[in-house]
């Protein structure tokens, strides 16, 4: 698996626009993108748009990580 950061012009604190991660697989295929905002994640599989990801508030992630 490999993940980097697509754009690293960010502020410490992550703000409502986020950082996004690219994720491919270890043949260089893209899976999708991650995004990380102050209030969210998204997952975009594939060349699935933003707008079009799916979504998990803070709260629902920690605690289906936690559980």
């Amino acid at each position: 698996m490999k993940v980097r950061i697509k754009d690293f012009s960010i502020d410490t604190e992550i703000k409502n626009k986020g950082i996004e991660f690219e994720v491919r697989d270890n043949n260089e295929n893209l899976l999708g993108d991650c995004y990380l905002t102050k209030t969210s994640i998204i997952w975009c599989q594939g060349k699935t748009q933003k707008k079009n990801g799916k979504f998990v508030n803070w709260n629902d992630f920690i605690e289906w990580m936690e559980g």
